[in-house]
């Protein structure tokens, strides 16, 4: 994680300047705090390369609540695995999962609204643009848009399985 985290490439939309070891491993231990949560609402994912056995990102859902009817997703993939539809197939398995296994009806993500990349991913795996939120981050020295996007459960149903 440590090495894909310190990618220049992959800090590019991130508020971080660098990834240390200590700043993985507090991360790391927050998602093992989610893994024990008792009643659990966030889940993150190993995603591997199978054929190598290498950890090569990961990719979350989470519910602010255990009675909450929405979700959001996130994904990270290594650099040197952009666009091999990776980040794709970890958000396909976020919405099967999110829909079939904790019953929400909504599913929504964001992104740097200049990362047309992970927009990309996105609109493949069927969300839809639901808005623009205009200069609500600050970081590197400069305000930034946000994407978000969007899909319900029926929508997910009629899409899901191609």
């Amino acid at each position: 994680m440590l090495a894909y985290q310190s990618d220049p490439r992959y800090l590019r939309y991130y508020e971080w300047e660098k990834r240390s070891p200590r700043d993985v491993r507090a991360f790391l231990k927050k998602l093992i705090e989610w893994q024990t949560a008792r009643p659990r609402i966030k889940f993150q994912f190993a995603v591997m390369l199978r054929a190598e056995d290498r950890l090569i990102g990961s990719c979350g859902i989470r519910r602010q609540t255990l009675d909450a009817v929405e979700a959001d997703i996130g994904y990270e993939i290594a650099p040197d695995l952009w666009g091999q539809g990776l980040a794709t197939e970890a958000a396909r398995a976020l919405l099967a999962f999110g829909f079939d296994d904790l019953n929400v009806h909504r599913i929504w993500a964001r992104c740097v609204a200049g990362n047309a990349a992970s927009a990309r991913v996105m609109e493949k795996v069927g969300m839809q643009y639901e808005g623009r939120m205009r200069e609500n981050e600050w970081f590197k020295g400069r305000w930034w848009d946000t994407l978000i996007y969007g899909i319900l459960e029926q929508e997910w149903r009629v899409i899901g399985n191609e």
